[in-house]
């Protein structure tokens, strides 16, 4: 029986690994398709746009893996199916359990690749690939966004941080803190030119004007440089560059303290951590999946069909996880369900689909 596990497993690898690269290929010629209008505007040259199609392939990775284990699964065992050699499995006593785990052994190591693509290469890979992008079609000072017009917004305790722009390369833009004694009256409006991260919960704050408000007026302090003392984190000025979606745990649960703290909403991000953890299980899910379906076409159609089944299906569930995502943020639903949701049911088609054809 390790004999036919090692064979069954070693297919639907080959296969799995034969898809990921042809479905990697495939949208890396869509980005450099994509880059080629741009090449040549504001000074931004082919080897740029080829050096950011190379960085969005970790991310691509991880948002591929599921898709192309299901593929590559459908046609190894819809291959072992239509030469027979799954009936004669069947014959010979293995159980539709022990080719189901033989499957799933090949699916844990890629649920792990999956989980490391998404949480070490994708993130940061992402962020240097927009610093890319803006770098080159200027002199590097360039706005990565901005959460609103007046710039982006920060609460801790009684003060207020406003940061009108940031860089590609995190540096902050004319900032203006303003403190507030436990009144809320203010009592002081520091504005800086740019702030710069030092370490852990201190900025480098340069040009500094500070004006100190009492009773007896007010009174206006000027300084090169000023140490700012917070709990703001470059992770936290990522989500500015790179979707939530995109981003390392340790970000968005960086995001979460901070906004839980200052009463602000979270859910987006919540949301975004629990796909972290639900996300490479899909790889799993989708691999078993593939089994009755491929069962399915012993009859019907060649690599054609059983490809476009399985493009159907990966598709199906990304937008079923992203439609989950938007609900939840917009309805306010638990984090946890909107994450689990779309997982849980290909769950349950799958089992289902598994015990219909085992009664068979």
């Amino acid at each position: 029986m390790k004999t036919l596990t090692r064979y069954v497993g070693r297919e639907v690898l080959y296969a799995t690994l034969l898809y990921f690269v042809a479905l990697l290929m495939l949208f890396a010629f869509f980005d450099f398709m994509h880059e080629l209008g741009n090449v040549g505007k504001d000074g931004y040259p082919l080897s740029r746009a080829l050096f950011f199609v190379a960085l969005s392939l970790p991310g691509h990775s991880y948002e591929l893996l599921p898709t192309a284990a299901l593929i590559g699964t459908l046609f190894a065992i819809a291959t072992l199916v239509a030469n027979s050699e799954y009936t004669v499995m069947r014959a010979s006593g293995a159980s539709l359990t022990q080719i189901t785990w033989a499957i799933v052994r090949i699916g844990i190591p890629l649920a792990i690749a999956t989980f490391l693509a998404g949480e070490f290469l994708a993130p940061p890979a992402e962020r240097l690939a927009q610093q890319v992008r803006m770098q080159s079609r200027g002199d590097g000072t360039r706005f990565v966004a901005q959460q609103f017009q007046s710039g982006f917004w920060f609460k801790q305790d009684q003060t207020f941080a406003n940061i009108r722009s940031l860089l590609a390369n995190l540096t902050l833009l004319d900032v203006r803190i303003y403190e507030f004694d436990r009144e809320m009256r203010l009592k002081a409006l520091r504005v800086a030119d740019s702030g710069t991260f030092v370490s852990d919960g201190q900025w480098l704050l340069k040009n500094v004007r500070t004006t100190e408000l009492s009773g007896e007026g007010a009174k206006l302090v000027r300084a090169d440089e000023w140490m700012w003392d917070t709990v703001l984190k470059p992770s936290i000025l990522t989500v500015y560059q790179v979707a939530p979606e995109k981003l390392e745990m340790t970000s968005l649960y960086d995001n979460i303290r901070v906004l839980g703290h200052n009463q602000q909403k979270t859910s987006r991000f919540e949301i975004a951590l629990w796909n972290k953890i639900f996300y490479p299980v899909a790889v799993i899910v989708m691999m078993i999946l593939a089994l009755p379906f491929a069962y399915f076409q012993r009859r019907a159609g060649g690599v054609g069909i059983r490809v476009f089944a399985g493009t159907i299906i990966g598709l199906l569930f990304f937008l079923l996880g992203r439609l989950f995502s938007y609900l939840g943020v917009i309805n306010d639903w638990p984090p946890l369900f909107s994450a689990a949701f779309p997982v849980a049911a290909f769950v349950l088609v799958a089992g289902g689909l598994l015990w219909w054809l085992e009664r068979r």
